[in-house]
């Protein structure tokens, strides 16, 4: 399961805006902001988790999940180190481009 603190704080690791993520995901604006706002666990249908971890995975975040192996305890995520996520910030295939050519802001 995902937490609504790690898909928080895995939007903000990739620097997306709910929107953004909706767009990859292939869920709407109004999923994202109520799985955001749940209190502990995301609730969602299983075809929506899916959707959103698929959309995280194919980002380069790894989500941990309680017990999983990491340096520390507990829940949170981290960016994969493949060569997909060493990319450089200019190269993000998640940052959209401005109309005159130049990449745009989320």
């Amino acid at each position: 399961m995902i937490t609504a603190a790690q898909l928080r704080a895995a939007r903000l690791l990739l620097g997306i805006d709910q929107r953004r993520l909706a767009e990859l995901s292939g869920l709407s604006v109004p999923t994202i902001q109520r799985m955001e706002a749940s209190e502990t666990m995301v609730r969602g249908n299983v075809d929506s988790l899916v959707k959103l971890i698929a959309a995280f995975d194919a980002a380069g975040i790894e989500m941990i999940d309680e017990g999983a192996v990491s340096h520390s305890q507990g829940r949170g995520v981290r960016l994969k180190t493949t060569s997909a996520s060493a990319k450089t910030h200019s190269d993000n295939p998640l940052e959209p481009k401005a109309s005159n050519g130049t990449r745009g802001r989320t």
